[in-house]
């Protein structure tokens, strides 16, 4: 089982496994977290989504295909695609070396304010815990 101390403090996320880093220009950061990364294996391809595309909260916008498995990335809050990983069209292995580091794509919120309704490290942790019984 993970300990809560691999979570970063600085992020938050979401029950279906994204995690969400704030930047200092207003967008995020959105990328998958290192139990999904586990779970799902050696990243074989990640399908990002389009730049200038709108999302809602929730909303299935990028793909992960490992060797097992493929899954959906969810947009974490409602905004607007800002920029899109493209090192990870040739090394989607980044994110299996370092999730928190291989972000997928940015966004704009299109308001901040729902960035306070996702979870924290300790939210999420026990999110993980409760999957793994």
């Amino acid at each position: 089982m993970s300990n809560p101390a691999n979570l970063p403090s600085n992020l938050k996320y979401t029950a279906s496994h994204e995690w969400v880093k704030s930047e200092a220009d207003g967008t995020i950061s959105i990328g998958i977290t290192q139990h999904a990364q586990e779970l799902l294996g050696d990243m074989v391809f990640v399908e990002t989504p389009a730049v200038g595309r709108k999302l809602k909260a929730k909303e299935e916008c990028a793909v992960v295909e490992s060797v097992k498995a493929a899954a959906d990335v969810y947009a974490p809050v409602s905004g607007e695609v800002t920029a899109v990983n493209g090192e990870l069209d040739s090394a989607p292995e980044a994110i299996n070396t370092d999730p928190y580091a291989a972000w997928m794509f940015k966004m704009k919120p299109d308001n901040a304010a729902d960035l306070a309704a996702l979870m924290d490290a300790a939210a999420y942790q026990a999110v993980v815990d409760s999957e793994a019984h």
